[in-house]
């Protein structure tokens, strides 16, 4: 598959608005996936026997995590927004400041829509969810470095 096929695949991808698509072509596997804003994550695998590498390679080395992070979880079942209409602005990006007591999201659970508050104050470090994604109890949505 050459980079003319794949510029193809995210053409379709974006005329169809697709979150996520996978590809394979002449042994080769390509899979894309939208994350949240836009950002596209590529990942291509060769399944021939032909191309295929010999040995696993070695994971990428791990980014230092801060440990002084607090996870904002889901309190129940239901779909994920994170504006309160799909033309408006999300309540929060990644280095928004927050005070407690602020929307973060809302839930939308049994037709019902639940704000999301923050529990502390501080910026939100990132975003775990995507807009419009079903999320389980106890998943977390937000990680947020408390000031």
């Amino acid at each position: 598959m050459n980079l003319k096929k794949i510029e193809e695949v995210i053409r379709l991808m974006e005329k169809h608005n697709l979150s996520e698509i996978s590809v394979e072509e002449e042994g080769v596997k390509v899979h894309l996936k939208k994350e949240l804003y836009g950002a596209v994550e590529k990942t291509i695998q060769m399944t021939s026997p032909v191309l295929t590498p010999k040995h696993e390679a070695s994971p990428p080395p791990l980014k230092e995590e801060k440990t002084n992070l607090v996870e904002i979880k889901a309190p129940m079942v239901g779909t994920f927004y994170n504006a309160s209409a799909p033309d408006s602005k999300p309540f929060v990006d990644v280095g928004s400041s927050v005070s407690q007591g602020d929307v973060l999201c809302i839930i939308e659970a049994m037709k019902l829509m639940n704000e999301i508050k923050s529990e502390v104050k501080g910026k939100i470090a990132d975003i775990l969810i995507g807009n419009g994604e079903p999320i389980e109890f106890g998943q977390v949505l937000f990680l947020v470095e408390p000031s």
